[in-house]
This record gives structure tokens, C-alpha cells and sequence, in this order.
């Protein structure tokens, strides 16, 4: 039984419940005989222990889950006649204050899903973003597969790429191998010191004056210099210090690229050589990508509009556990990566704003797909599995692994659930495309 619902601030509320006492005893003398069947005891057989004996060794346990199930059925009963939805987890505790003979007396405070008000779609702003690729981006990557397969020739050595040129001095672009010792106030510090070292001049691998005192040098020669650490450096004890280090070359190799030719298509997969047939590989795989990263930059603008035009409260129940779900999965990342996060503190608070955003627009979501019809379809679902299967060697199989587990196919209706829903809001909204750089889109600004 249960009192009238009780509303004490916006979202929350309270339920007293009355639960039969009569009915905990019984359904607890029913388990204790069910469990006296197998219950053993020093003298005893199995099944014979007495039950006076059964009871003192699980009464207070059986008695605790059976208060769980009985106060649990009847906070479901509650607000199911209610009709509440119930969001997180109640917390229920004894009412010591009030005495029902024959009865004990609970009392839930909990919260309930919020009313969602989605305002007039027609009146948002969307942003639609938009990006092409020409030659010039395939050009691009078909570059940047070359320095992935860059192997490097001691310089002045003949081979069969050659000798590098006449100039056997480290110039950018080339991969120094070198001994280096640094010394502070005529003191070597740790970490300032290396035998056969290799980086490459040019890519900022070593900081500026580091790399300015290396170039011009060949192989043999020796140099000693000066270098300032900045302020910001992050090894502290050198930080905004200033060094004496001296360097001595060891091997100065210059980078050799492969040809664009049909040996280098067959390192990509193209199994003939043919070198069209790569730039049109290629081109898939950057539509594929400019597609993907087009639509998540569509839909972030999709979601702001919807956070702007709704109305809603957010459940803090809701709140605190996405929190604490955010808090725990970047402790889980951060493991994987073998950073030690055993005493690391991770305050909820930190993701607080995040998950405020995630559960708000979980909600939106939700009422979006219930008042307008937006459920994924099958269809839209295996074409959608069918499309993210091209990306590999063998469709078939990846096809097979979201099919065979229904968790994975869960994910995929939700990505087709926002889909949908990106697309109802951009029938409705004011859409503006905007063109987007290739180099923007993927990052590769300077």
C-alpha cells in the first residue's frame, strides 16, 4: 500500500509505503523451509537441520531479501498506478516516525522523467556542413602514404637510389643519428644525455636551437653550443634554464620516397598495379571519411539547435550517474594508455557539464523519436551495417558480427535512431551550408 504522491521540488518526489508485516514473516518462514532442504549443519544430515537452527544462521538475511523484493514490488506497484516515471534509483529508508500496527512503514524519495516542450523547429538556425575533394586532396594523401614509406640511405654512399647528392650535411628532411650530452652550471642533468640518437632535422622533434646547431653538420664533426629551455618546459628541473650541450654526429641518411608506380599501388592493396585504380581507392577512402567527419559536424549543430529550442529539466539522479559513468570510463582510457591512475583522483564534478549535455540530449532525443515516429527500421539499419562493411576486406564478416549480438546491434539503431532525427531537423530548420577546407575538416591546419 502507498500514501499519495508528494511532489517536493520540481523533479522529485515521495511516496510512504506500507508493507504487511504478516506478509514479510510468511514469505520469509517459506524461503528458510526452502532452504533447510539443502541447509547443513555439524550432526546433521542434509535437510535435516532443524529449522530453528536454519533461521539463526540465515533469518537476518533471508529477512533482508525479502524487505528488498516486498518494499521493491510495492514502489513498482506505486508508481506504476501513478503513472511516474521513475528516473535513477529511488532511496528508500525505514519511517521511524510513523507506526502502522501490524506493518512496517518505508519512505521513497525519488525523481521523475521531466516534461520535454520542443519548441518550433522551423525558427532554428542549422549549420550544414559541406566539402568536396579534387585531385588535389588525393595528390595530398598519395604524399603522405609515401613519407609512411620512407626509408633512409646514409649520405654520400652509392646504392640503388643513389648517394643523396653531393652535399653530405644534415639539412632538413634528413634523419641524424648523433651522441648528445647537456650540461647545466658545468653539471650533466638527467635526461640531457644520449648515445645514437636518431630524430629527423626539420619535423620539430627536438626544439629549435637544437635542431638549428645540428643542420649543416656531417657525419664525424662535433659542436658545442648553448640552448634555453622555455618556462613552460615540462621537464621541471630545467625549465627556463639554460644548457651547454655538445653534440657529435654519428650518420647524417637522406630520405628516399617511393615512386608513384605500379610497386607502390601494390603496397596499398591495389592487387594489379593499376595506378588509376589506386587514385580511385583512395578517393573512396577520403569520401568515405569527409562523409563521416561532414555528418558529425551536421549533427553537433543539429543538437545545439535542439538543446536551444527545448525546455526541460534534468533529473540529477540522471546527472550523477553519467558523471560518475564519464569519471569511470576516462579512468579506463587512461589505464589502457599505462598511466597509473590508482591514487589519481577523478572529481564528478569535472565531467558535470558534459554529462548535463549527454542527458539532456538523451531526453530531447527520446521525445523527438516518440512524437514524430523516428524509430530506426530494419532496413535503415542493415543498410547502414552494409555501408560500414565496405571499409573492409571481407563485408561479409563484419555484417556477421552485428548480427550475431544483439548489443552491437543495439548501437547501430541508435546511430540510425540520431541519424533520423538529424534529418527530421533539417526538413524543418533554417539551413545554412557552409563549405569547409579539406585540410579544416580533417585538421590539418597549421
Amino acid at each position: 500500500m502507498a500514501t499519495a504522491v508528494e511532489t517536493l521540488e520540481k523533479l522529485e518526489r515521495r511516496i510512504t509505503l506500507t508493507v504487511p508485516l504478516a506478509d514479510v514473516n510468511e514469505e520469509v518462514e517459506k524461503r528458510l523451509k526452502i532452504r533447510a532442504r539443502t541447509a547443513k549443519a555439524p550432526g546433521f544430515r542434509p535437510g535435516k537441520v532443524p529449522l530453528k537452527m536454519v533461521a539463526a544462521q540465515y533469518g537476518a538475511m533471508v529477512e533482508s531479501e525479502v524487505l528488498n523484493d516486498k518494499v521493491g514490488r510495492a514502489f513498482g506497484e506505486a508508481t506504476a498506478a501513478n503513472n511516474l516515471r521513475v528516473a535513477g534509483f529511488p532511496r528508500i529508508e525505514p519511517k521511524a516516525d510513523e507506526k502502522v500496527d501490524g506493518a512496517l512503514v518505508f519512505e521513497a524519495t525519488f525523481e521523475v522523467y521531466p516534461e520535454v516542450k520542443i519548441g518550433d523547429l522551423a525558427s532554428v538556425d542549422v549549420e550544414k556542413t559541406k566539402a568536396e575533394i579534387t585531385d588535389a586532396e588525393i595528390d595530398k594523401t598519395i604524399e603522405i602514404l609515401r613519407k609512411q614509406r620512407v626509408h633512409y640511405h646514409t649520405k654520400g654512399e652509392a646504392g640503388a637510389h643513389g648517394d643523396g647528392g653531393p652535399d653530405t650535411s644534415a639539412q632538413d628532411g634528413d634523419r641524424i643519428t648523433l651522441d648528445f650530452v647537456g650540461r647545466i652550471d658545468g653539471v650533466e642533468f638527467a635526461g640531457g644525455k644520449a648515445d645514437n640518437f636518431p630524430f629527423v632535422l626539420g619535423e620539430g622533434q627536438m626544439l629549435k636551437e637544437f635542431e638549428d646547431a645540428a643542420r649543416g653538420l656531417k657525419a664525424g664533426e662535433t659542436k658545442t653550443f648553448a640552448m634555453s629551455f622555455p618556462e613552460d618546459y615540462h621537464g621541471k628541473d630545467v625549465a627556463g634554464k639554460t644548457a651547454e650541450f655538445t653534440i657529435t654526429v654519428k650518420n647524417v641518411e637522406w630520405a628516399h620516397m617511393p615512386a608513384v608506380d605500379a610497386d607502390f599501388a601494390k603496397s596499398l592493396g591495389v592487387a594489379d598495379g593499376d595506378l588509376q585504380k589506386m587514385r580511385e581507392d583512395i578517393r573512396a577512402n577520403l569520401e568515405r571519411e569527409v562523409g563521416s567527419r561532414v555528418k558529425a559536424r551536421t549533427k553537433a549543430s543539429v543538437m545545439d539547435a535542439l538543446i536551444k529550442v527545448s525546455e526541460l529539466d534534468v533529473p540529477k539522479a540522471l546527472l550523477e550517474q553519467d558523471a560518475e559513468r564519464l569519471a569511470e570510463m576516462t579512468r579506463q582510457d587512461m589505464r589502457q594508455r599505462g598511466i597509473n591512475v590508482k591514487d589519481m583522483p577523478f572529481p564528478t564534478d569535472l565531467f558535470t557539464a558534459q554529462a548535463d549535455r549527454r542527458v539532456r540530449l538523451g531526453l530531447i532525443l527520446s521525445e523527438m523519436v516518440k512524437a514524430n515516429a523516428l524509430q530506426a527500421t530494419a532496413d535503415q539499419v542493415k543498410t547502414y551495417v552494409d555501408d560500414f562493411a565496405k571499409a573492409y576486406e571481407d563485408p561479409q564478416q563484419v555484417v556477421k558480427y552485428y548480427f550475431s549480438d544483439r548489443n552491437r546491434l543495439a548501437e547501430v539503431e541508435a546511430l540510425v535512431l540520431e541519424e533520423n532525427v538529424v534529418n527530421f531537423v533539417l526538413s524543418k530548420a533554417k539551413v545554412a551550408e557552409k563549405m569547409v577546407s579539406f585540410d579544416e575538416l580533417m585538421g590539418n591546419q597549421a
